[in-house]
């Protein structure tokens, strides 16, 4: 009459198991985003994974000792953590479904614009005290400064597959018509009306393009690769905690059916 009881254990091994890869999801992005600066959305994954394991470790506790309220309180923290990971993962989902890259004649990279991407991404970015830190870690990175032992004339230049953030931080929208020097300087603009970020860019190292919307564009962009990769993990090990909440809750009834019947 064992059974219910090592199943509950059993099922809440693999998902502190499981855990470990929403864990480590987060930790990744931190160290991935650690140059590129935009970490707002590491700590929740982390909290996210961490909490799973400590209600799979709660409901080994539960198991381990038999309790039926014990093992009641697991099933209703783990019935509200499925809700939370539910509304985190649709929530990741709905703010990276808008932006990409438009692609530009001639040219062997993607530019990006803010308005293509969530309203919700817009004003993270937006906000004076988040992108104050991101494009101080952006300069700190020296992201842009490193273009310019690697492409020394326009035709390399315009042929190479530049990043998201060195697309958009690092040069003038091509629309602008300036003139290239070097990645990071430019001059001659043709047509500083077509866009506003024409009027921001500069030559000065400390400047260039960061003050840009096209800037915070490509921080965004990736951003939307890493959360959609994120929300995938979470998607997967959603499924897996429904079908162990739902196999523990039956499993949790056995045991209390042993209590009761003194068969344990």
């Amino acid at each position: 009459m064992g059974v219910s009881n090592n199943l509950i254990g059993i099922l809440n091994s693999i998902t502190a198991v499981l855990s470990i890869p929403i864990i480590g999801a987060g930790i990744w992005l931190a160290t991935k985003h650690s140059t590129d600066c935009m970490r707002f959305l590491q700590w929740p994954i982390i909290i996210i994974g961490v909490f799973i394991l400590l209600v799979s470790l709660a409901g080994l506790l539960g198991s381990c000792y038999r309790s039926p309220c014990l093992l009641w309180i697991y099933a209703t923290v783990m019935f509200l953590l499925i809700i939370l990971l539910f509304c985190f993962t649709v929530f990741a989902f709905v703010v990276t479904h808008k932006g990409a890259g438009n692609a530009v004649s001639g040219k062997g990279f993607d530019e990006f614009h803010l308005g293509n991407y969530s309203s919700w991404l817009q004003r993270q970015v937006n906000k004076a005290s988040v992108w104050d830190k991101i494009e101080s870690c952006l300069k700190d990175s020296k992201t842009c400064s490193k273009l310019n032992s690697k492409y020394t004339t326009v035709e390399e230049f315009n042929a190479a597959h530049l990043s998201p953030i060195q697309s958009g931080c690092c040069k003038p929208l091509s629309e602008c018509g300036y003139t290239f020097v070097t990645p990071t300087n430019w001059t001659n603009p043709t047509d500083v009306a077509a866009d506003s970020d024409c009027t921001l860019w500069s030559n000065d190292s400390s400047k260039l393009c960061y003050s840009c919307d096209s800037c915070k564009a490509g921080v965004l962009q990736n951003v939307k690769k890493d959360w959609r990769k994120v929300a995938i993990v979470n998607v997967i090990m959603l499924i897996i905690l429904i079908v162990v909440y739902s196999v523990s809750c039956c499993a949790i009834r056995s045991v209390k059916r042993e209590k009761y019947y003194g068969y344990a």
